[in-house]
């Protein structure tokens, strides 16, 4: 569990697991150095800095799950998404949180 998560609760896990089994886009708002390192199988690397210039990457997704390495980043990628018209996007916090979902399924 991430620093942030711990602070502020984590993400509902039902509705992650849900959200993920619907075919969630996933997306890792870290730095592509973090994300070579490791990530969540299937997801797509746009980090936070550059997520303004990619939001075309998210039209006509219906579930987006954004996560990084402690839920501070991805926190502030979904209320970005949310001020730029996708409102159903899901906080999923720390990668490596979302990655025991996908797996435990």
């Amino acid at each position: 569990m991430g620093f942030f998560s711990l602070l502020f609760g984590t993400p509902d896990n039902k509705l992650l697991a849900e959200t993920i089994n619907k075919g969630a886009f996933l997306v890792d708002v870290r730095s592509p150095r973090e994300f070579s390192s490791g990530s969540v199988k299937g997801a797509v690397n746009i980090p936070l800095d550059s997520l303004t210039q990619q939001l075309a990457k998210f039209k006509g997704k219906e579930n987006i799950v954004v996560f990084c390495r402690s839920g501070n980043r991805s926190s502030t990628a979904k209320s970005i998404l949310a001020q730029n018209g996708y409102p159903q996007v899901l906080d999923g916090g720390a990668w490596q949180d979302v990655n025991k979902i996908l797996t435990n399924q």
